[in-house]
């Protein structure tokens, strides 16, 4: 047979050799050039968003700090590489014994021939890193820079308290980067030296060339030196590190440690000196000895000393050993929260339940806020909101408003814009971004509201401003008009573009007042916020931000547009004052014909000495607490606090005011001289708006969670803690703290608009002391705390009430006919006021339908725990009577124990009593009744049988109880 002819192997195609290289080029431009632009973008639209906001002088010194910082220690750390890398190169050794012991050779070859180009690129590199390190911390390094004294100085140092929280940051800092400067420059020199053969580790003997000896050591002896500065610097430490029992310094501290860091300070001088030595006498012996003995030094008094002396010397005599450091700790925690001004006074709770005291009570609890701001929201959306794509916040907000004359308390919250609420067909770009663009007004009710009668669902809530015409009692109190339109609120869109082109129509979707037909209303913004969005470079910068080509080829946005975002009140806040700690609850405020959004400001340190150092967020925390405030801090512990800043933001342009409050602040003054010029003085504050200004409730809740424990001021009670209190929980969220409420309570001097909670005992659930702070900002008395500390086991706490309350007959009668009735009880908050000689418990009770879809709750009952006696009604006045025993529309007669008037016979001698009085108390209830009756028919004929059967149990009371009085 013949062979086959065979074909030749089939070669693949061969891809031209530059090809995969230019593409890897081109994807590392590409991806490098998006990097650029994308940052680029992100600087210049902020740079913008800053000139717009009118706070640039914010942008460039936050800018040049941080470059300033970023060029200094960068240079720094290159110089140091580069010096190192130099040096080792420069004293290399130029005669290499024969053979390659090390397989060095060909390393040594690729490398010198680049070596300038290597040493330029590791010190930028190095260089680099260290620069955006030092940039973060502006913070530190400007508080150094501008910061003064406190007034208090430590017991252990006697320095003022303005070193520890302005000096020693920076210092810290400093000192950590000389120790990483040496020990960059150390590494890169022993590298070098290693290629080069400076470092012969293959050898017995003479491993180091006479250069690398002398280099090695000088760094080493710097890097114990700075070593020995960072011990120094750690003594003071001591009196804000957080021990086992409390922060600053203990016994253990004081007796072990710091002697031990001032020995370790002496060791590491002495080592470092040895090293510096060994630069003449090229021995290692001393140096090893030395930095042995630093080591075991630092396990034995770093770690093995103070461990024994706290573990038979303290643990067994913590009272004794503890009790003067307890002392000054108690002392500077009171002193950093402002807990030493707080007033307590003895209180002991003696309710007056006598028929006779109905009008007293009913006086003194005409201000009692009925209406929940954690319950009603879902009865403002429907009642209120009138088309979908509004809102109000989940948890309304509570203020006071003077109104004919008279303060009164409302709920309120802002009608913003949602755009969830649209049709899926109607969110696209346009809608979002152009239409609809912001919220309308807001939203208010009277919180002391008390329905008159039971014919309709609503008037559980009186409107103090909604969307009727007569529904106008904030907005009227403004000569100049209403601007209710809200461009700038906490739940904005991302962005908005607005403005119309000259000549134009109106696109944006508005609301006038009374409008409730579904006619659409355009507006277009007017205002001065926002960024002008007028050239074509500005709408590539922000397409390429948010990502949205819509930006560039809409016309829509044109050269009369502004684009609105970063416009929730608290980020603008928070970027115009980046030193801030700002509330996480803006409320909204109607000043002077315009919504204005109120932001409290805090200054926090965690470095006051001596001062109990707690985390902010669990400070915090309770049953309505949403999202933690913006901190400026590493972590969220603080051991310092102050309400130092008063901001606004105009809900309509945007305009951000800060205001200084507690001007006497050491740390605001020093940030004032930071950035001059962006808080306002005090001076400055309008009228109008101090009237709205409140005491703040994350500074109230820190203030009473450090109290609960500092109220005691005595060492060896606060240790044993049997007199510590507690926030108790929420009674109807047993998981979270039961909430600080806002209201007008009387704590002896008259009553004052104030924020209150009140205290239990630990792990108990009788009452311990009621806390009030007052809140009117226009008071003198603004901000004193006081505290009315109750007998123990006295009084019964919120658990115990709330119990009591959902036990109690009447009441449990009440919820039957909610659940037969297809309804689902919500219990309101659970309120504690001094009233008359007692502290008296306030519910309210809403009702809730299950079936329908758009159910919100309805305000149904009141209810009242006064002394050991419960009550139900459909008002205040009702429930309170019910406790007294008495009828709500009839003041009670005198008791025996009231002496007649002067010159009138005694009742009790026999003279027959006039009936006249009786008579009209009997024709009082029958009229009752008939009203009754008369409501129970309108109930029947609506088909509500659950109102008619209880109207008609009422009536039927009303009507015995005038037969009882009748017959006596």
């Amino acid at each position: 047979m013949f062979d086959q002819p065979q074909r030749p192997a089939q070669v693949p195609p061969q891809r031209p050799p530059g090809r995969s290289r230019t593409l890897v080029i081109t994807a590392g431009v590409l991806v490098v050039g998006f990097l650029l632009i994308t940052g680029f973008s992100s600087f210049w639209t902020e740079r913008l968003w800053f000139r717009a906001a009118g706070y640039s002088g914010v942008f460039s010194t936050l800018l040049w700090t941080r470059i300033g910082l970023f060029l200094v220690f960068g240079a720094l750390m290159a110089a140091a590489v580069a010096v190192n890398i130099a040096a080792a190169y420069r004293f290399r050794p130029h005669v290499w014994p024969s053979g390659d012991a090390d397989g060095l050779d060909r390393y040594r070859q690729a490398v010198t021939p680049v070596m300038g180009w290597l040493l330029a690129g590791i010190s930028l590199l190095m260089g680099a890193f260290a620069g955006a390190s030092a940039s973060g911390q502006w913070r530190a390094y400007s508080l150094w820079r501008k910061g003064g004294e406190f007034g208090h100085t430590d017991p252990y140092f006697s320095r003022d308290a303005g070193f520890y929280v302005f000096d020693l940051p920076w210092w810290h800092y400093v000192v950590d980067f000389a120790m990483a400067l040496v020990v960059i420059g150390l590494m890169a020199a022993a590298v070098i030296h290693y290629l080069y053969g400076g470092i012969r580790l293959s050898v017995p003997r003479d491993r180091l060339s006479g250069p690398a000896q002398v280099h090695l050591s000088l760094l080493l002896g710097l890097f114990v030196l700075a070593k020995a500065a960072d011990y120094w610097l750690d003594r003071y430490d001591l009196v804000t590190s957080s021990g086992s029992l409390f922060t600053g310094m203990g016994y253990t501290d004081d007796h072990a440690v710091l002697p031990g860091k001032e020995i370790l300070t002496g060791i590491a001088v002495i080592c470092a000196v040895l090293f510096f030595l060994n630069v003449w006498r090229r021995t290692w012996l001393l140096p090893s000895v030395g930095i042995a003995l630093f080591a075991l030094s630092a396990v034995l008094l770093g770690l093995i000393v103070p461990g024994v002396v706290q573990q038979f010397q303290v643990s067994p005599n913590v009272p004794d050993k503890e009790g003067d450091y307890i002392e000054r700790n108690i002392e500077a925690t009171r002193a950093a929260y402002a807990l030493d001004q707080i007033e307590v006074t003895p209180y002991t709770s003696e309710p007056d339940t006598s028929a006779s005291n109905l009008e007293a009570l009913d006086a003194s609890t005409s201000t009692v806020p009925l209406v929940d701001p954690k319950v009603v929201s879902d009865t403002f959306e429907q009642q209120q909101q009138v088309r979908a794509y509004y809102s109000v916040s989940p948890v309304l907000d509570v203020d006071r408003y003077e109104i004919e004359g008279k303060d009164r308390a409302v709920v309120l919250g802002v009608r913003e814009l949602d755009q969830s609420g649209l049709a899926a067909t109607d969110q696209n770009w346009s809608n979002l971004h152009t239409v609809y663009t912001h919220g309308n007004g807001v939203i208010a009710a009277y919180a002391n509201h008390r329905p008159k009668d039971d014919t309709t669902q609503d008037e559980d809530v009186q409107w103090a401003e909604g969307q009727e015409s007569d529904e106008s009692d904030l907005t009227e109190m403004s000569e100049d008009g209403y601007e209710d339109r809200v461009y700038f609120g906490e739940q904005s869109p991302s962005y908005s573009i607005v403005g119309k082109r000259e000549g134009g129509s109106d696109v944006e979707l508005d609301l006038p007042k009374g409008e409730r037909d579904d006619e659409n209303q355009t507006t277009t913004y007017d205002g001065l916020g926002g960024v002008p969005i007028n050239s074509i470079f500005d709408k590539l910068l922000y397409a390429v931000k948010f990502g949205e080509t819509n930006l560039v080829l809409s016309s829509r946005v044109h050269e009369d547009s502004r684009i609105l975002y970063d416009r929730n009140p608290r980020t603008m806040v928070e970027k115009v004052a980046p030193w801030l700690t700002v509330d996480a609850d803006p409320y909204p405020a109607v000043i002077d014909g315009k919504i204005q959004w109120i932001l409290d400001g805090y200054t926090v340190t965690d470095r006051f000495p001596g001062a109990q150092r707690e985390s902010f967020e669990e400070m915090t925390d309770d049953s309505l607490n949403q999202t933690p405030g913006f901190q400026t801090l590493p972590t969220d512990e603080i051991n310092y606090m102050r309400n130092a800043v008063k901001a606004t933001v105009d809900a309509y342009d945007g305009t951000v005011r800060l205001y200084a409050w507690d001007e006497s602040d050491p740390v605001l003054q020093a940030w004032s001289e930071v950035f001059p010029g962006v808080v306002r003085p005090n001076s400055e504050i309008p009228d109008s708006l101090r009237e709205h200004l409140r005491y703040p409730e994350d500074l109230f809740k820190v203030q009473r969670y450090q109290f609960q424990r500092y109220h005691e001021t005595d060492a060896q009670d606060w240790f044993e803690g049997s007199t510590r209190w507690e926030v108790p929980k929420d009674p109807e969220l047993d998981t979270r703290l039961q909430p600080p409420y806002r209201l007008f309570a009387d704590t002896g001097e008259g009553e004052r608009w104030a924020l209150t909670s009140v205290y239990v005992p630990r792990e108990k659930d009788n009452l311990a002391a009621f806390m009030s702070v007052d809140s009117d900002a226009t008071s003198d008395s603004y901000g004193q705390i006081k505290v009315l500390e109750l007998p123990n086991e006295r009084t019964d706490g919120p658990r115990l009430i709330a119990n009591e309350i959902s036990s109690d007959e009447d009441v449990r009668e009440e919820l039957l006919s909610f659940t037969s009735g297809g309804s689902t009880p919500v219990y309101g908050n659970l309120l504690t006021l001094p009233v008359g000689e007692g502290l008296m418990y306030v519910q309210p009770l809403y009702a809730k339908r299950d079936t329908a879809e758009s159910s919100f709750p309805i305000l149904r009952f009141v209810l009242v725990s006064y002394g050991d006696r419960v009550g139900i009604g459909r008002t205040l006045r009702e429930a309170i009577a019910d406790v007294l025993g008495v009828s709500a529309g009839v003041t009670p007669p005198a008791t025996p124990e009231e002496e007649p008037p002067s010159g009138q016979p005694d009742p009790g001698e026999g003279e027959e009593q006039p009936t006249g009085n009786v008579n009209a108390q009997v024709r009082e209830l029958l009229r009752e009744a008939d009203q009754l009756f008369t409501r129970a028919d309108q109930a029947q004929r609506q088909g509500d049988t659950v109102r008619w059967a209880r109207l008609m149990e009422q009536a039927r009371s009303l009507i015995d109880e005038a037969i009882t009085l009748a017959s006596r």
